[in-house]
């Protein structure tokens, strides 16, 4: 078992210092849901399936993620609030290589 600690910065701009743990198969959107960063019906509108990009958020720290998968690349062509480093929060697993990761919430849209 191994927790994590990540930094995120919510849609108010108020950053949290968060324990993730490693050993849920947890990914950020449900991390995000648990620590209720966002208000409940705004993040992770379809459960985590890559289908509404309302758990977008934008990845401030330099570590190497997942390929990113082509439901996601599709997701985010269609997304408002999309920037170079946008990627969806349900698509990104809590793992113990992404200690020290910095995401900040995309505006809900």
């Amino acid at each position: 078992m191994q927790d994590i600690n990540i930094k995120i910065t919510d849609r108010d701009g108020v950053t949290h210092d968060i324990v993730a743990p490693t050993d849920m198969a947890m990914n950020l959107m449900e991390v995000v849901r648990s620590y209720e960063l966002a208000p409940e019906g705004t993040i992770g509108v379809c459960g985590g399936m890559a289908m509404c990009a309302s758990c977008q958020c934008y990845v401030k720290s330099n570590h190497q993620l997942p390929e990113m998968s082509d439901d996601e690349d599709a997701m985010l062509a269609e997304a408002f609030d999309v920037e170079d480093n946008s990627r969806l929060g349900c698509q990104i697993q809590m793992t113990p290589e992404l200690n020290g990761l910095e995401v900040e919430l995309a505006p809900e849209s």
